[in-house]
């Protein structure tokens, strides 16, 4: 996502990193204790591989220069370096839902990403927070989020579902799981009872399993097989295709929900499926970046109307 927003972005000089803590929170990234996250080491090497395949220029960490703007896709931690520029928040994708922990740092003023990505908007630390939809703007507001600094741009990655009708895929007319790495980020999940759900919501048909990207593959796959022995697994490759080509799309708390709310499938969610229709990322044919672009510009000029200002009342 970031890399289509920077592209929109050619008469500035964007530079890439991997999401990074610090203070205690780094201590514990680098000793892998927290990898279950988006600042985990594994998580970070795939980004610098993402970035070297594609020739993006990387400042890890954000050391080497101060940055006239950030643009990110979390505010669970903001970084001592990053709080220094303007920041331009851009939502990832679904929400978790709002349980315990959420209240427990929402009205009790713990950390943020003790409630991992529920609390997504709450730092108030950026300027404009581009979202998904409408629906998620109210979602948002309702949370606590300042209204005002939100903006309904969609998001990359899910404003043109369309198009992946047109990727291939081996098989036709089957059900599709896309699993959660619930029990890998410390939250409860029956995976047995789960996958019993699963084959009665499909039946006769196929059924095919795509692994989380975090889960624990071999312990999965043991499961599947001794609850589910005729379904497909797959794992480590895009889920884009599968979702465009099967006739069900089974899931716990998964944004690529959306993608099959997109493309008319029958969906299967934890959430209240009327619910997620409404907050659906809008369909845009794939401009989300552009006007996500336009709003870091309006970010930037003013920025620069405010310096001048400075220089000329000094």
């Amino acid at each position: 996502m970031m890399h289509k927003i920077a592209h929109q972005l050619s008469e500035c000089d964007c530079w890439f990193t991997p999401y990074y803590t610090d203070g205690l929170l780094a201590v514990l990234e680098r000793n892998s204790l927290i990898d279950f996250t988006v600042a985990g080491q594994k998580v970070q090497h795939r980004v610098l591989d993402y970035c070297k395949s594609h020739e993006l220029p990387i400042d890890h960490r954000g050391t080497a220069r101060l940055y006239d703007l950030i643009v990110t896709c979390s505010d669970l931690f903001i970084p001592k370096n990053v709080r220094r520029s303007k920041i331009v928040l851009v939502q990832e994708g679904m929400t978790d839902p709002e349980n315990f922990a959420y209240y427990l740092v929402k009205y009790l003023g713990l950390p943020r990403y003790l409630a991992s990505t529920s609390t997504t908007g709450l730092s108030d630390a950026y300027v404009r927070f581009c979202v998904a939809s409408e629906g998620y703007r109210d979602h948002f507001v309702c949370k606590g989020a300042n209204a005002e600094k939100i903006v309904v741009t969609g998001i990359p990655n899910f404003d043109n579902c369309e198009a992946f009708r047109a990727l291939p895929f081996e098989h036709r007319n089957y059900s599709l799981v896309a699993t959660s790495d619930a029990r890998e980020t410390f939250k409860y999940e029956n995976r047995k009872k789960f996958v019993e759900k699963c084959l009665r919501i499909a039946g006769d048909s196929t059924l095919i399993f795509k692994l989380h990207p975090n889960e624990i593959v071999e312990r999965a796959e043991q499961e599947i097989e001794m609850w589910a022995p005729s379904a497909i697994v797959y794992h480590g490759q895009p889920i884009e295709p599968m979702i465009a080509h099967c006739d069900q799309l089974i899931t716990r708390y998964s944004t690529v929900v959306y993608i099959g709310i997109a493309l008319g499938k029958s969906v299967f969610s934890e959430f209240d499926v009327a619910t997620l229709r409404a907050m659906a990322p809008m369909q845009n044919g794939g401009t989300s970046s552009i006007a996500i672009a336009d709003v870091c510009r309006s970010v930037l000029r003013q920025e620069r109307s405010y310096h001048q200002l400075s220089i000329g009342t000094s």
